[in-house]
């Protein structure tokens, strides 16, 4: 019953955070895999529990979506598909022993860019030009991130995107994050079900607060300022982080 219990109050807090900023799955992943599921398993299941709350994400911002880069959502919205379906693809193929010794450094490049992505942006727009294509492949690129590990993908769109534009702000692009996550999202949900990848009692357990956690995180975002979400979700991935690192010790 506590698992029950702690994977309810997961989910409420991981949707809150994925409408406000994405990392949700910082906390449902740890909490899956505390309550006994393997790591790949507990992956797909913390997939499948957050998608709801990401579409109530997505239905609380569909007033607000943006084009991202100058680039349209019409176009984004496919690629993301074909990239979570194809990373979906390959995290059920690779060994269990394999993925859980990858986690810590996975964890570890999403902090590291969410944390340093503007930065980096400044520097790559000094010398280079950044283009439609780059945009696109990058896209496809951390989409396929998404669907293999799901861990912070909204935080690595938004670091993509801030190498990309330098004006890219936190809170405007939030709603554009969430559209694309649930793309992505939603393509890995049908192959890991089909593939019978998910726990379901612990999966269920989660998916419904989740889904009240997104809503309200969604309306909550309009009034959180960008530099103190920012600060929340680094210091919360780096802590994940080192937690997950101490694990594989």
């Amino acid at each position: 019953m506590h698992h029950i219990v702690l994977l309810a109050a997961a989910g409420l807090l991981a949707g809150a955070m994925n409408a406000v900023a994405g990392g949700g799955s910082f906390v449902t992943f740890p909490a899956m895999v505390a309550a006994g599921l393997p790591p790949v398993i507990a992956n797909a299941s913390s997939t499948v529990a957050l998608f709801p709350g990401t579409m109530a994400s997505a239905f609380a911002y569909r007033s607000e979506f943006t084009h991202i880069a100058d680039m349209r959502l019409g176009v984004m919205v496919p690629i993301s598909v074909a990239g979570g379906l194809a990373g979906a693809v390959m995290l059920i193929v690779t060994p269990a022993r394999l993925f859980d010794v990858v986690i810590p450094f996975l964890l570890l490049l999403a902090t590291l860019i969410f944390a340093f992505g503007a930065r980096a942006g400044l520097v790559l727009h000094r010398v280079a030009r950044v283009g439609r294509p780059t945009v696109l492949a990058m896209q496809f690129l951390v989409a396929v991130y998404g669907g293999y590990f799901g861990g912070a993908v909204g935080l690595m769109m938004m670091a993509t995107w801030s190498l990309l534009t330098v004006s890219a702000n936190l809170k405007a692009m939030a709603p554009a994050r969430v559209l694309l996550v649930s793309a992505t999202n939603g393509a890995a949900v049908l192959w890991f079900i089909a593939a019978g990848a998910v726990r379901w009692p612990e999966a269920l357990a989660m998916l419904g607060t989740s889904v009240v956690g997104g809503y309200l995180g969604g309306r909550l975002a309009r009034w959180l300022p960008a530099a103190t979400v920012r600060g929340f979700v680094v210091v919360l991935t780096a802590t994940v982080t080192a937690v997950f690192f101490a694990r594989a010790m």
